[in-house]
């Protein structure tokens, strides 16, 4: 499957179930020096206070499917 069929797709928190966002609204963290995909940057939060983008490590993903992407950031802290 490639990257772009996941567009659409939900990432999901498999320790609490909350929904992080859409796969598609998401940056991929790319190490400079070797290449490596380090993880997915979720967007910074939207409102009155936003934060910073939110980095999904790379040892946090769990599940990923057509329509679902499951991470685990408990595992990953």
């Amino acid at each position: 499957m490639r990257l772009s069929q996941w567009g659409r797709s939900e990432i999901i928190d498999l320790a609490d179930g909350s929904r992080l966002g859409l796969v598609g609204d998401s940056d991929l963290a790319i190490d400079p020096a070797t290449g490596v995909i380090q993880g997915l940057v979720l967007p910074a939060r939207r409102g009155l206070f936003p934060g910073p983008g939110r980095l999904i490590p790379r040892p946090a993903f769990r599940r990923l499917a057509a329509d679902v992407v499951i991470v685990d950031l408990s595992a990953a802290r």
